[in-house]
């Protein structure tokens, strides 16, 4: 296409999740309530780990830091999603696009690293527990945390230095609810196949090594359980079942998004919506329901407020 034909776009256009009016109605009432439980889930998650001692851990530091990038993972997207669901022109400008193209994969990135780090914590725990104290440090904890997020950041902006300095001249509907690379790509002026190679491949080795290196800590801690007494082993196993399904409702989506692409529109929109909106929602449950801890520290929460709303 001649350069000198091309318009410069300003604007996309989001075609959303329904169409109907009685349907986006209900659709705003649905996702508006997940949004607020999202944030109220990993508050809550948060709040009780800063505050009870008893949580002061490595595993509960890490598990408020998940708490912390699944708020801001869901909080990318939902929010526009959400006032959309009442617009009849639901459109984001080109900046606000690449803004949400940015922290997407800035956040989630970092987090895949960051159920990393998590495993390594259990596997020190299980497999290590004499040296755990030593070699999960505060320091070390925030070391590992800060690399999570350098580890987002360059991945991020290893997609968006491309991508911003794409030709866009038309068309502009995106057909989802939020800007993403593989819908973007879509609309470029030129043939996107070696940029769509590209891109799989730079998302590809973030999220397939990351799963590996998951894989691979939670078979040799599952084999290091088989061989322990069998209390410890029961503790560790259910601590290590609710890590692994975190792992698995997050990857799960993101490689047949990022690396294994199916361009099939509707799962492709279901696949965003549930590590956008779902995972961070379950998150919080999964931890707070299977760990015993963290139910006796809520329960110690509600006790402190009763009795401060008592005396006072």
């Amino acid at each position: 296409m001649d350069k000198g034909n091309q318009s410069v776009v300003s604007e996309f256009v989001l075609l959303g999740l329904g169409h109907s009016w009685n349907m986006q109605t209900l659709l705003f009432t649905v996702f508006l309530m997940l949004y607020l439980m999202i944030l109220s889930g990993n508050i809550t998650v948060m709040v009780l780990t800063i505050l009870d001692p008893q949580l002061h851990s490595p595993m509960y530091f890490l598990l408020a830091n998940l708490s912390f990038v699944d708020m801001w993972l869901s909080s990318v997207t939902t929010p526009k999603m959400i006032t959309d669901f009442l617009r009849e022109n639901k459109t984001i400008s080109f900046g606000g696009c690449m803004c949400q193209i940015f922290f997407a994969h800035f956040i989630a990135a970092g987090e895949m690293v960051l159920l990393v780090v998590m495993a390594y914590d259990r596997y020190v725990a299980i497999c290590k527990p004499l040296h755990y104290s030593t070699i999960m440090s505060l320091h070390r904890c925030t070391g590992l945390v800060v690399t999570a997020w350098t580890a987002g950041f360059m991945h991020s902006m290893s997609q968006l230095v491309v991508i911003v300095k794409l030709p866009f001249c038309g068309p502009r509907q995106i057909d989802s609810f939020f800007c993403d690379i593989p819908l973007v790509t879509k609309l470029v002026c030129m043939d996107s196949y070696n940029l769509d190679i590209l891109i799989n491949v730079d998302c590809g080795l973030v999220a397939v090594t990351c799963f590996v290196l998951l894989l691979i800590s939670y078979t040799y801690i599952l084999l290091t359980v088989r061989l322990s007494s069998k209390t410890g082993a029961s503790k560790a196993l259910s601590t290590c079942t609710a890590h692994i399904t975190v792992v698995v409702i997050f990857f799960v989506p993101c490689i047949f998004i990022y690396v294994w692409p199916l361009n099939i529109t509707w799962l492709d929109k279901f696949l965003a919506v549930f590590y956008s909106v779902f995972t961070p929602l379950l998150n919080p449950a999964i931890y707070t329901l299977r760990n015993k801890e963290m139910r006796n520290a809520v329960k110690r929460f509600r006790s402190y407020y009763m009795d401060f709303k008592e005396n006072t």
